[in-house]
């Protein structure tokens, strides 16, 4: 697994908390640095998808682990 500058645990959240925690997260990190996220929402993998195209910011990896997804996001 890559490395990773910030972790967001989101298990047991449903849509939409995990894309704004993500969002909290990501707006106080500096650009560059990388936020590893997990969830237990399977919605979570297509809601990550769209938030990275909307905001800009790369979805360096999705994957599941477990019954667990987890997201390295990195903030454009």
């Amino acid at each position: 697994m890559a490395s990773f500058d910030q972790e967001l645990d989101a298990s047991g959240l449903n849509c939409p908390l995990p894309i704004l925690r993500a969002k909290k997260s990501l707006s106080a990190m500096a650009s560059g640095q990388v936020l590893h996220i997990i969830a237990t929402d399977p919605g979570a993998v297509k809601d990550f998808e769209a938030f990275a195209k909307q905001t800009g910011n790369q979805l360096m990896e999705s994957r599941e682990e477990g019954g667990k997804f987890h997201f390295m996001m990195k903030k454009a």
